[in-house]
């Protein structure tokens, strides 16, 4: 009864502050109640992120496109590629309404401004980043808080972000998910580190919100080599996998 009510709380603490800061209209670079919850359904519906940071700016949009060629629909440009915001700002152009298009490595409410400005529909932090993670719940954009423990990740929730990404990964996989998502069921985990083309779907069978897919997905050899046709097979591996589970049910 206790944890009924600690969630209730929580919960409630948190759609006030997304419906009550919605009204400033005042903000700069505020999106819509609408938007907010779009995204957020396109993160349930989908349920896997391609995450993508190459060496060079040549091989960014090349593996991008070779994931959508292998049927990603949510991807995340992340800023520690070179020229990161301007391809993401081509794919956003070209594939509006279709992929949902995000940024990740985001370190400050400065990096979030730059982001949304190119087009990111959604911000990624690698760490628990309370200024950032308050800055997008003001303005109805969906902040995922890279956390490490079960009070990171609460923590996370309670500043204002919907889904709270795992990184890096933890001892136990799948199995740790579950018991955190059973223990926490107000959480929607986002696990990323970890996560390879054949334990996506368990993952998410274990109270995975979502998931995202780095190395295993983005093979360093392949993109060194120019294989990006083996990126677009691993594609395909994973997004398999991942509908095999079907959409996730919204908290």
């Amino acid at each position: 009864m206790a944890l009924r009510l600690a969630n209730s709380s929580i919960r409630k603490a948190a759609s006030t502050r997304l419906f009550s800061t919605a009204a400033a209209d005042s903000l700069d670079r505020l999106h819509s109640v609408e938007d907010f919850e779009r995204v957020l359904n396109k993160f349930a519906e989908i349920r896997a992120c391609a995450v993508l940071r190459t060496a060079t700016s040549e091989a960014c949009p090349k593996a991008m496109q070779a994931a959508i060629d292998g049927g990603f629909k949510i991807c995340e440009f992340t800023l520690t590629t070179p020229d990161c915001l301007t391809h993401l700002a081509d794919f956003r152009a070209k594939y509006d309404g279709d992929v949902m298009i995000g940024c990740g490595t985001i370190m400050n409410t400065k990096d979030a401004e730059d982001a949304i400005d190119a087009g990111s529909e959604f911000i990624i932090t690698p760490v628990m980043l309370p200024d950032v993670i308050e800055w997008c719940k003001e303005r109805n954009i969906v902040c995922v808080p890279g956390c490490q423990t079960p009070t990171e990740l609460t923590m996370a929730y309670r500043h204002g972000a919907p889904l709270q990404k795992l990184f890096p990964g933890v001892a136990g996989g799948p199995g740790w998910v579950k018991a955190v998502s059973s223990a926490l069921p107000f959480l929607s985990i986002n696990p990323t580190s970890g996560v390879d083309l054949d334990n996506a779907g368990e993952y998410l069978k274990n109270g995975a919100a979502s998931v995202g897919l780095v190395a295993p997905l983005f093979d360093p050899a392949a993109i060194a080599s120019g294989n990006f046709d083996q990126i677009a097979q691993n594609a395909e591996k994973v997004m398999a996998n991942v509908r095999e589970v079907g959409p996730y049910q919204r908290k």
